[in-house]
């Protein structure tokens, strides 16, 4: 079977005008050097020379319509032969809000661009002023219209833990995030970043970064709220590697951060429907593909809730769906540990 898998190229902060608070796009991207064209064609070869196809072509880390026109062109002149092909599905890019506009979009639609990526990181103008988004929730609904009318996927990117912004405030943004009905989400906990503006403020003591359990609790709920709308969060977390371990200064980085999300959801959903069960041997249900997670990393969640006097053993039920669990009282050797 051949595989399918993104080939990604990074062009950092080329296009953007402004540097948010909290950027340090080489940092998160491993890279300080911009793509070229034939760098496009070579790792586009290099992906088919190892069987993979059918996936997409992607320019991440800058505001890739807002790059000099000639550079953004050779780009997409290098990724298009590949796309009409049937090498790959299509061309993904990430930009500003405010970089989109008709013109801009009809370039990207010729060239068989087929998802565009909005960094909306908040719905609230006061964060986004606050961190040096230079943008703001306006700009990103006129955005998402615009990619909808042209027929391109249109996906939105957001942030917790940022400059001035609270947990109330980010669930409040997903809220809206949700109203606009993006086809998939991305969500990224604050990090700080050497040699960012962010870094100078919590060294001043003026930031204080979300600590991992802090991210792990909201970021859980947000994963849930998303899931209850039907809308896939395709990346929760920095991606390993790349610099980031090495440039942090401080913030909730985990290399297995949604896994320890979805663990946490799991532990969530355990304790409700525990809760006023007397101490004594139960069983969870859960989807086939949820067992690892309900008893979580290392059986931390079993633990913990043996803690309380729930002995407690996973066991799949095909019949259960996605961030749903059963609890029922067992004979703990009758059952199977997850």
């Amino acid at each position: 079977m051949p595989k399918h898998r993104n080939v990604a190229l990074f062009v950092p902060h080329l296009g953007c005008g402004h540097r948010c608070v909290f950027c340090d796009q080489r940092a998160i991207s491993g890279t300080a050097a911009a793509p070229t064209p034939d760098d496009v064609r070579s790792a586009a070869e290099l992906a088919l020379s190892g069987g993979e196809t059918g996936g997409e072509i992607a320019f991440f880390g800058g505001s890739f319509t807002a790059i000099d026109r000639d550079y953004m062109l050779s780009l997409l002149e290098a990724a298009e032969p590949f796309v009409k092909d049937g090498s790959f599905s299509g061309i993904r890019c990430s930009t500003r809000p405010d970089a989109i506009d008709r013109e801009r979009l009809s370039i990207l639609k010729a060239y068989g661009v087929t998802a565009i990526e909005l960094g909306a990181q908040s719905a609230d103008d006061g964060i986004l002023e606050k961190n040096g988004r230079g943008h703001t929730f306006a700009d990103t609904e006129t955005a998402a219209g615009l990619i909808r009318e042209y027929g391109i996927g249109m996906d939105l990117q957001m942030m917790t833990g940022l400059y001035g912004d609270t947990d109330e405030g980010a669930l409040a943004s997903a809220e809206k995030f949700i109203a606009l009905r993006p086809d998939t989400m991305r969500i990224y906990p604050t990090v700080v970043l050497k040699n960012t503006r962010l870094a100078r403020l919590y060294e001043a003591g003026e930031y204080v970064p979300q600590s991992l359990d802090e991210a792990v609790g909201l970021c859980a709920k947000l994963l849930t709220r998303f899931y209850d709308a039907s809308i896939p969060v395709i990346r929760l977390g920095l991606h390993s590697g790349g610099g980031v371990e090495e440039n942090r200064v401080a913030g909730p980085y985990h290399p297995a951060f949604r896994e320890i999300c979805e663990s946490r959801i799991y532990y969530d959903l355990a304790l409700e429907r525990l809760a006023g069960k007397p101490r004594g041997t139960y069983l969870l249900t859960v989807a086939p593909t949820e067992i690892s997670k309900a008893a979580g990393h290392k059986k931390v969640n079993i633990a913990s809730l043996a803690e309380y006097g729930w002995n407690c053993a996973v066991r799949a039920d095909e019949r259960a769906g996605i961030y749903t669990i059963g609890v029922s009282p067992v004979n703990i050797a009758q059952s199977t540990d997850g």
